[in-house]
């Protein structure tokens, strides 16, 4: 197992590479949410032109001669790139993340704009204001510049414009419910579990909104947002149960009824504001 002392030296060579900026450890293990086998994910904080072909070489010396790293932006516009690794029996992944566009994303949520962006992985989409939670979220391992320490101090107060605007996105959860219903009688299962799908993990998303939390991407979201003040009762429970039915018109219509309770009760959760 990759011990603390050993990600810390190890990110201290990654910053030496030129074009990474900063290093810090996100997902699971960040939030404290990780199981003993949950990947360590290091977000590379980089400013073109990244030197691929030093950090392939430091790659190697890490994780064996087989280990390898993307260009940017082989992984799609939002992933962008970098490496899966293995270094002292530990899966460690390698994630690029253009400090410039984070800044952006940071500055777009200040506004209260975003956006959902299709990219491979992520079903639901990933929301342009993610690279900014992602920052808030982190913990930072080296940073000489203290660009990313300072973003991220300003991104751990979550946008009051920003709330607004996901929570305003429900309307799409409460059309998507209506259009199933129209599908749910023929019995076309696919189609309503993925109405069924992206209304309630919008509706994850307007409750971490409402209560002023970051939430970046689907994993573990309906469980999370089940913890939230203010989230309706039950909520990461009815929400399970909403797809567990093996299909059938009565089936997808009894999971309709319960979808449509939650989105209701967001609403209502949301429009009182924050708990």
């Amino acid at each position: 197992m990759l011990s603390d002392a050993s990600l810390r030296g190890l990110a201290g060579r990654l910053v030496r590479v030129p074009g990474v900026e900063a290093v810090a450890l996100g997902g699971s293990r960040a939030r404290g949410e990780h199981s003993p086998d949950s990947d360590v994910d290091l977000g590379l904080y980089y400013r073109p032109p990244l030197d691929v072909v030093a950090l392939r070489r430091l790659a190697r010396e890490v994780a064996g001669p087989d280990a390898d790293v993307t260009a940017p932006g082989a992984w799609g516009p939002w992933v962008d790139g970098g490496g899966w690794l293995v270094v002292d029996g530990t899966a460690v992944d390698w994630l690029y993340r253009d400090l410039d566009r984070v800044r952006r994303s940071w500055e777009q949520a200040q506004r209260g704009e975003f956006s959902w962006h299709v990219q491979a992985g992520h079903p639901l989409g990933v929301p342009g204001h993610a690279y900014a939670g992602e920052a808030a979220l982190a913990v930072v391992l080296t940073d000489p510049g203290g660009e990313l320490s300072a973003l991220q101090r300003a991104a751990r107060s979550y946008p009051p414009l920003l709330r607004d605007a996901v929570v305003d996105g429900l309307w799409e959860a409460e059309f998507l419910l209506a259009g199933a219903r129209k599908a749910a009688p023929r019995g076309d299962s696919a189609y309503v579990a993925g109405c069924l799908f992206r209304a309630l993990l919008l509706c994850a998303h307007a409750l971490h909104a409402d209560a002023g939390r970051w939430v970046v991407n689907e994993k573990g979201a309906v469980a999370a947002a089940g913890r939230l003040p203010g989230a309706p009762d039950g909520f990461r429970e009815r929400a399970d149960a909403v797809f567990a039915p093996a299909g059938g018109a009565d089936a997808l219509g009894a999971a309709l009824d319960v979808a449509q309770q939650l989105v209701e009760e967001t609403v209502r959760s949301c429009s009182a504001g924050p708990a």
